[in-house]
């Protein structure tokens, strides 16, 4: 009979260790973010402070633990706003929740986005940022996100409600 050289044994071990952990990293998808609302929640001399909620909708057929979130906020091809959000939420697995997103902006950039238009016009929007989610080490992730859609200045008063 025989016997596995310490070599073989340790072969073995390292490749069935690497083998069980190539079933933990499963591929998660950017979840699709849209802008639900937008309402002004403070205004001073040079900065206006925006409360947006986001739609995130999870495509995984896992669940996501949000622990926290970025956005950059663009219209018509100028920043508008920009902030963040450690509100905790659990996205389950094909579902949508909204995620609140305090962004702040100052006037330079609201004149620069919305200058010229009038009230049928068209405001085109570009949302960027990452979504963090919670988890120990290697299963925590940071997740990139971007979206688009335009809105009119008649909509997006029904956008503050």
């Amino acid at each position: 009979m025989k016997t596995l050289r310490p070599t073989s044994v340790l072969g073995l071990i390292f490749f069935t260790i690497l083998a069980s952990c190539a079933g933990l990293g499963k591929n998660i998808e950017s979840p699709r973010i849209t802008l639900a609302s937008l309402q002004v929640q403070e205004f001073t001399g040079l900065e206006t402070v925006f409360q947006i909620q986001l739609r995130v909708f999870n495509t995984n057929d896992v669940d996501l633990n949000v622990k926290g979130i970025e956005a950059g906020l663009h219209i018509n091809g100028q920043p508008f706003a920009i902030g963040v959000s450690n509100t905790q939420v659990e996205i389950r697995a094909y579902s949508t929740e909204l995620v609140p997103v305090t962004v702040y902006s100052s006037v330079i950039n609201i004149i620069q986005s919305i200058r010229g238009l009038h009230e049928s016009e068209q405001l085109n929007y570009l949302l960027k940022g990452k979504l963090s989610l919670a988890g120990e080490s290697m299963l925590a992730a940071t997740l990139p996100f971007e979206s688009e859609g335009k809105v009119t200045l008649q909509d997006s008063k029904k956008l503050e409600k």
